[in-house]
């Protein structure tokens, strides 16, 4: 099991700012070579810590509406039926739910229509109260600055330390924090391959 070092972080960083940065110039910056920088790109892909390379377009220059940020509430039952809506409407970029409950998205809404695409969202779901909010500006800034990184156990969801295993199933690399939830991941797995 590796674990991440702080050349693995600024890694990290420097593709948070640019994930079209070349590597050539990554590797200049944290004393490395191309290939080693690639490498360590691979692994952090295969480790799951970069689950991919997305682009980051500025909705505004495409005249896609206006930005709004709904902070809803409803009953927990209702939480998941309402989050999946919300989350496949093509106008929400962002969701998040909160410790309490909430369900709280970022959205580019049609101007005039902003309470009937809403209502379109939510459908007649009942007891839900939300609040719209027009946003001036937004700004995304990707941040490692705070941040631990830690795998997580594909059996138990416990941190995965430096004195975890590791285990490569049909071409995907899975975590564990020890050798036992190891075990016991790998015979349920079998199990179920033997059944299918």
């Amino acid at each position: 099991m590796h674990t991440l070092d702080e050349t693995d972080l600024e890694i990290l960083r420097m593709l948070g700012e640019d994930a079209r940065r070349p590597f050539s110039e990554i590797a200049d910056e944290v004393d490395l070579s191309g290939p080693a920088v690639s490498d360590r790109v691979s692994r952090l892909e295969e480790t799951g810590v970069i689950n991919g390379f997305t682009v980051d377009v500025d909705r505004s220059q495409l005249q896609a509406g206006v930005p709004v940020f709904v902070q809803l509430t409803t009953e927990s039952a209702q939480l998941a039926t309402i989050r999946e809506r919300v989350e496949s409407d093509e106008a929400v970029e962002h969701v998040f739910v909160t410790a309490d409950g909430g369900l709280w998205f970022y959205a580019r809404a049609q101007v005039q229509n902003v309470r009937q695409w809403l209502d379109g969202v939510i459908g007649d779901t009942e007891s839900v109260e939300y609040t719209v909010t027009l946003i001036d500006d937004v700004a995304w800034q990707p941040s490692l600055g705070g941040t631990a990184f830690a795998l997580t156990c594909a059996e138990c969801g416990n941190t995965v330390d430096s004195e975890g295993e590791s285990e490569r199933i049909d071409d995907r690399v899975y975590h564990f924090c020890c050798s036992s939830c190891q075990s016991r991941f790998v015979e349920r797995y079998d199990r179920f391959e033997a059944g299918a």
